[in-house]
């Protein structure tokens, strides 16, 4: 069976509308690995978009979910209830920013958590207004999509989406916004758009995901707290491209001096399986009645048993420690290369949660097409890479914690191949 064989009939079986990057096809992969189904050999530093933190297959969440199989794979939570589920809200009640009550639901995608947040935090104030940001990434969903600040491709074509979704710009020193600015649209919302009483919560992620990883300032971070106790509006922290270690810590809160009131969680939390979440204060969790929660597939028990393991080599393989070592390594390549490649406007991004922006040199604009001439060129030598970013020109580095430094060496020369060699024929 060839890629093509298998690119033809994926055109011919399912939509457009299903972007899919590569037009090879996996056929298996170990670690930060993967091989397609004509053999040939990748360095994954996409993850599955930030998926895989713990990498493809570890033997310790193969063996939890061998276990798990044997046992039972589905009761729906809400018929039948199963101890994993208990046990690892448990844990991520503790793990979690802040040292008051909190309580935790699971639930199956990324947006299934941002949806449910929004609920829990309507249930819990009363109030119908959601404020988000320019830039950031909520998910597919109709509420997701309202809540996204980016336009191309999430919501062309979708409309209309829910009300009451208010949008402030993000705090991006490098794009001429500060966190005055922001804080200022903010305010400026109460006095053209929405009364701050009817604002149930501000969502936003810690450092953005698809939005470009921009870090939150923790300036930024202190003042909508501020706003929050202010009006009675609930903070949500939006982890589910961050947390697991991506940024250095569990947890990208936890690089602020401030606790969210509920923060949504997913990807790298089970490993590869699907499973999502929404931890936040026992009292604003508890505002939905019974039955309002849920979901068929909701805390799923082999994803919950998978998620138990990836705790356990998180702490066991210090993954914070080590998405440290492994950020600065790669920040430090990437500044070594800026007076070779001057497309190179930005390096940065805590712990692994690293992104290289790209401009044109010439005009200062942003340069997404040098940016797709990095990826490609990257990709035909064996290395996968993600881009992001309003504009298309950031490289977003999303390899697994897990990945061996040899391997991670190997991709490193890589990249700067791909990206000397593209600087060469553009400016």
């Amino acid at each position: 069976m060839s890629n093509a064989e298998l690119q033809a009939r994926k055109n011919a079986a399912t939509p457009r509308g299903v972007g899919v990057m590569c037009d090879f096809y996996a056929d298996r992969a170990e670690n930060a690995e993967l091989w397609d189904v004509e053999g040939r050999r990748f360095i994954d530093f996409a993850a599955g978009i930030a998926v895989l933190n713990t990498g493809h297959r570890h033997p310790k969440i193969l063996d939890a979910v061998r276990a798990q199989l044997d046992r039972f794979t589905h009761t729906a939570y809400q018929i039948v209830p199963y101890e994993s589920y208990v046990s690892l809200a448990e844990k991520i009640n503790r793990l979690s920013p802040g040292t008051h009550a909190k309580k935790t639901a699971f639930f199956t995608t990324g947006a299934e958590a941002v949806e449910n947040a929004i609920k829990i935090a309507r249930a819990a104030t009363g109030r119908p207004g959601v404020i988000a940001f320019g830039g950031g990434f909520h998910g597919r969903t109709m509420m997701g999509m309202a809540l996204t600040g980016k336009v191309a491709p999430y919501k062309l074509g979708f409309g209309p989406f829910p009300g009451e979704v208010f949008h402030a710009p993000f705090p991006n020193p490098l794009h001429g916004v500060s966190t005055a600015d922001s804080i200022k649209a903010v305010q400026g919302l109460f006095k053209a758009d929405i009364d701050p009483k009817r604002v149930a919560a501000i969502i936003f992620e810690p450092v953005q995901g698809e939005g470009g990883f921009y870090q939150a300032p923790a300036d930024f971070v202190r003042a909508i707290r501020a706003i929050c106790d202010e009006h009675g509006i609930l903070m949500i922290a939006d982890e589910i491209q961050t947390g697991f270690a991506r940024t250095g810590k569990l947890f990208a809160m936890q690089h602020y001096d401030v606790v969210p009131d509920l923060m949504t969680i997913a990807k790298s939390l089970a490993g590869g399986l699907p499973l999502s979440g929404v931890v936040g204060r026992a009292d604003i969790m508890d505002a939905a009645q019974p039955g309002g929660l849920g979901g068929t597939y909701a805390g799923n028990p082999l994803a919950t048993a998978a998620a138990h393991a990836v705790l356990e080599i998180i702490e066991e393989e210090q993954l914070s420690q080590r998405a440290e070592v492994l950020g600065q390594k790669l920040k430090a390549r990437l500044e070594t290369l800026k007076a070779a490649v001057p497309q190179i406007a930005d390096v940065r991004g805590p712990g692994s949660m690293v992104a290289a922006e790209f401009n044109d040199p010439a005009t200062g604009a942003p340069s997404p097409e040098f940016t797709k001439q990095v990826q490609t060129r990257a990709l035909e030598r064996g290395l996968l890479l993600l881009s992001c970013g309003v504009y298309g020109n950031v490289i977003r580095f999303l390899f697994p914690l897990t990945i061996p430094m040899n391997v991670f060496d190997e991709a490193l020369d890589i990249l700067e191949e791909a990206l000397t060699a593209k600087a060469t024929a553009t400016v």
